[in-house]
């Protein structure tokens, strides 16, 4: 069996120093030698024949220790972070102290441990007053949006391009008179005034009718993405085809029945305005949240370790991946086209990382002193929504929550009654005296 030994560290790290029994060892020294015995050549045996002993003769018998260590390693971590009993917060940074045939396996994993949190005042603080009222300008922006995603384009055969028409155009760019990479399309869609074009593209359109075939002189860019292309002048060969417009429905009782459940105009967009009050009494109270939290981890104390810090710094940037990668970009074509590193991309994302765990700790700690737990029953409740959500049966639903999902789902609905609790405990205050406050904290930290 092994052994587990615990030495606590500065700043919230510690040491885990495990002891592996001789014949584990022996026991990953044969399994690596499966692994590999395929791809070892000894002259006199067949592939993947060739014994053990002889491998360790020809090339020593740490030839498989890496791979035995690996082995031991992912299998006794685990354990062994149970055992120590630490609230982990990091990925293990390993060293292996000893490895020999016959002897005990030895690795030491060094951790970031939750930090403990010194609660400052969490009861009655101060959070701005917000106006959350609607005003017909509002709505009448939001009934515009609607109107505009509810038009057509109309092609136009009865006078020339004008701003904010989309045209239809053939392209074919030439520098020094010879075409360039990526300059030429057919039946390109481009909307007149965008500035999705370089130069004064779209300003020679103007004027053009369908049918003209007409030459565009711009120049690139300085900063240019393309650094082969910048400062040169240009010539596009262009084709109009088509002239399009768009055609936006009018704002009475016939659009409103046809965009909503409501027979007249009146009726929709006294609707609209009450979803729009909605709305702001949500985006009003996440921003109170927001400042009633980070009031109370300023008021507190915490020692994060940095190991804690990065592990989050890598948790944003998946998210970043996840989100990118939904929009056809790799992470290196990110990188390409903001002209970031991986480790600049850490170091801005830091401040991010430090808040969301300062916040968390915090509202644990919340919950913690007042006793804010979730009952089985509100965890049942969080996952007949999941289920209703992903239109599953909660008894299917159930199946694929484990144990430690469930306690994940605890911890965030106790988070969830410790931002309530504070908000039931907040005063709100005007702009005007959250804004002397804080002059006065800065005033009074800097004498």
């Amino acid at each position: 069996m092994s052994v587990v030994q615990v030495e606590n560290l500065e700043k919230n790290m510690a040491k885990l120093t495990v002891t592996v029994p001789a014949d584990k060892l022996e026991k990953a020294i044969q399994e690596a030698y499966n692994k590999q015995k395929n791809s070892i050549r000894v002259p006199g045996f067949r592939k993947g024949k060739v014994p053990r002993a002889m491998i360790e003769k020809a090339y020593g018998p740490e030839v498989f220790y890496d791979d035995a260590a690996n082995i031991l390693v992912n299998e006794e971590y685990p354990d062994a972070m149970e055992e120590s009993g630490l609230d982990i917060v990091s990925r293990p940074q390993i060293e292996v102290t000893q490895i020999e045939k016959g002897q005990e396996f030895i690795f030491e994993a060094e951790v970031a441990v939750k930090p403990d949190v010194t609660l400052g005042e969490y009861k009655g603080v101060a959070v701005p007053e917000m106006d959350i009222s609607v005003t017909e300008e509002e709505v009448d922006a939001d009934l515009e949006k609607t109107r505009n995603m509810q038009s057509r384009m109309v092609e136009v055969t009865d006078r020339a391009v004008e701003q904010g028409d989309t045209v239809v155009i053939d392209y074919e760019g030439f520098v020094d008179g010879k075409p360039f990479e990526g300059g030429k399309d057919e039946n390109h869609s481009l909307e007149i005034g965008s500035h999705s074009f370089i130069d004064t593209f779209e300003d020679q359109i103007v004027g053009k009718n369908a049918g003209d075939a007409f030459d565009v002189n711009v120049t690139f860019p300085e900063q240019y993405h393309a650094k082969e292309m910048q400062g040169k002048q240009a010539v596009f060969k262009v084709v109009l085809h088509t002239v399009k417009v768009k055609e936006v429905p009018e704002l009475d009782d016939e659009f409103a029945s046809m965009v909503s459940e409501f027979e007249t105009l009146a009726e929709y967009r006294e609707d609209v305005k009450n979803k729009l009050q909605e709305r702001k009494k949500d985006e009003t109270r996440r921003k109170k949240e927001e400042a009633a939290v980070k009031k109370i981890v300023e008021n507190s104390q915490m020692d994060l370790p940095d190991p804690m810090i990065d592990m989050q710094c890598d948790n944003i940037i998946q998210e970043l991946v996840n989100r990118i990668s939904q929009q056809g970009l790799s992470f290196q074509q990110y990188l390409q086209f903001t002209g970031l590193t991986r480790e600049k991309l850490q170091e801005q994302v830091r401040p991010e990382a430090i808040q969301r765990i300062q916040n968390s700790l915090v509202l644990e700690k919340v919950a913690q002193v007042e006793n804010l737990e979730a009952t089985e029953e509100e965890v049942d409740a969080e996952i007949g929504k999941a289920a209703a959500a992903y239109g599953m049966s909660v008894e299917k639903m159930m199946e694929f929550v484990s144990e430690d999902g469930r306690d994940e789902m605890k911890k965030d609905l106790a988070i969830q009654k410790a931002v309530d609790f504070i908000m039931e405990h907040a005063t709100e205050v005007s702009e005007e005296n959250t804004a002397q406050d804080t002059a006065n904290e800065a005033g009074a930290a800097e004498s």
